[in-house]
This record gives structure tokens, sequence and C-alpha cells, in this order.
């Protein structure tokens, strides 16, 4: 699972890597505004990566439950200037959270190595783009709108929706001129989905595996570990940690978080029970 990267670099996904989430928004559901400032975001972009962090997110526009939308010259102006910035200072692997396909166009541009969207690809001439680009996609699923999203989520079987909606969308890339090792599959834990629902994702996400593209997770510090054990954000750390470890136990391949530093250290544990220790 070797994923190809301008620049002529790769991401060996063979084994699970974790994403540290950088968010340059003010509104985001749990760093909201910490990482506005350049200076800033670089030094949280340096503490992840000196974590462990294998790819470092850049967002800039929240999809939390009922986030406002944001303009495109906005978000361009939130993220060109901290990819630029990355790019330059510490060379890291970075994706662009985004589902606007300029935004996309640009991130590349201003150094984005992968492509992340929460709408996978259904903006207008996003499948062309990436395919125009030629850098990893990240696909995921989500039911509705950020807006409105988990007002009512209703699935007959929630597992299988989102594997054949993701595998359709895989196939309309791979028809595009896609390559089919540059496609990564997200099931979007708590984009539509209720309590119930992210734990049936969770429990069958080896389901999602079986695809055979390598899949993201993404639950750190989310609703579905607040509502399970009565917490706030600031408070979640150990419920994250384990749905990582679930997650990497099943299959997944990229582990996208918040606190990197001890998600790194249960991927770890993780890994070594699945993959055997290398020393020793």
């Amino acid at each position: 699972m070797l994923l190809q990267l301008p620049r002529q670099r790769q991401l060996d996904l063979s084994k699970p890597k974790v994403m540290g989430i950088l968010n340059i928004t003010p509104d985001s559901f749990s760093d909201g505004g910490r990482f506005i400032g350049h200076d800033a975001a670089l030094m949280q972009a340096e503490s992840m990566l000196k974590a462990g962090a294998a790819i470092l997110d850049i967002g800039g526009e929240s999809t939390r439950p009922g986030a406002n939308e944001v303009s495109v010259q906005q978000e361009l102006d939130r993220v060109l200037p901290v990819i630029e910035l990355l790019r330059k200072e510490l060379d890291p692997v970075i994706s662009i959270d985004s589902c606007k396909t300029i935004v996309m166009r640009e991130a590349v541009a201003a150094g984005a190595d992968i492509l992340n969207d929460i709408k996978a690809l259904q903006d207008e001439g996003a499948v062309a783009l990436a395919a125009e680009l030629r850098v990893p996609v990240c696909l995921m699923h989500m039911q509705g709108q950020p807006r409105t999203m988990q007002q009512a989520p209703v699935y007959q079987n929630v597992v299988q929706e989102v594997c054949q909606f993701l595998q359709q969308r895989a196939d309309i890339c791979i028809q595009a001129g896609i390559a089919r090792e540059q496609i990564v599959l997200d099931p979007g834990f708590g984009f539509g989905k209720s309590l119930s629902h992210n734990y049936q994702l969770l429990s069958g996400l080896s389901a999602l595996v079986q695809l055979n593209y390598p899949v993201l997770a993404g639950m750190s510090r989310k609703s579905m570990v607040g509502q399970l054990l009565e917490l706030p954000v600031e408070q979640r750390l150990a419920g994250s940690l384990a749905c990582a470890t679930i997650a990497v136990m099943q299959g997944a391949r990229i582990i996208r978080v918040h606190d990197v530093k001890e998600t790194v250290q249960a991927v770890a544990v993780a890994q070594a029970t699945l993959f055997g220790v290398e020393h020793g």
C-alpha cells in the first residue's frame, strides 16, 4: 500500500499511520481558533510531527454539525499561507481537508500532497482535477450536509450502505483516470450518523477494509465518544484512543486525530499485536 505523492515521495501504508489535525478555523468543534495565527500553526505542526504524525491534515472550513459555510476566498486565505509555510519550514506530508475544487487545486499548487474530501469529490470538476493532478484522494461518506446531517440520519444497514457508496465513488474515480492505488476510503464517523450508527460502523469496519483500499478512520474527540461516556470535548482522550485502537485492529491504515502523541503510542501497541515486534 504505497501512495505516490508529489515531489517523488511515497507514503507507505502497509502499517498504520497517524494523521494530525490542524484546523485553521475559528469554529471547529474541538480546537477552533487555536491555530489561526501562522506562528501557532507552525508550532502545532512541528509538535505533531515530533510526536510521530506521518501526515498533517490542513482544514480551513469547519465541518462540525451545524457549521456555517465558508466562501472559497476565505478558505483559500486561511489554508494557503499555512501550507506554503509548512512546506518551506518542515516539508511534511500534507493533506488538504476541503470539498471545493478550486481550493483543492490551489492547495496542491501551494504544496499539499493529498486531497481529503468529506464529499468524496462530488463538487463540480473535482474528480477530473484529481485525475489531472495525480495525487492521492481520500473519499469520505456523509449522509446530508454538515449543517443538517445530524438531525435524523436513517439507514437500513449503515455498514452496507457506506461500503456501497464508497465503492461507487471509487469506481467513478477509477473510470476518470485516477489510479486505484491512489484512493483511500473514509466511512465518515459522525457525518450523518447516530450514536448507534457510528458504533455499528466501527464494529463493521473490516467490511470496508475488505474492499481493498486503505481505510482512514477519524473519531478523535467526536460526539460518538462524548455521548457514550457523557464527557465534554476536553475529556474524550481515553475514548478516542479506544476508538483508534479498535480501528487499527479492524484494519484501518490512517488514524486522523487531535492527540498525536498518545495515539501514536496506542497505534504502536495495536501494530505490535497485529504485525509482531520488529526488534526483540
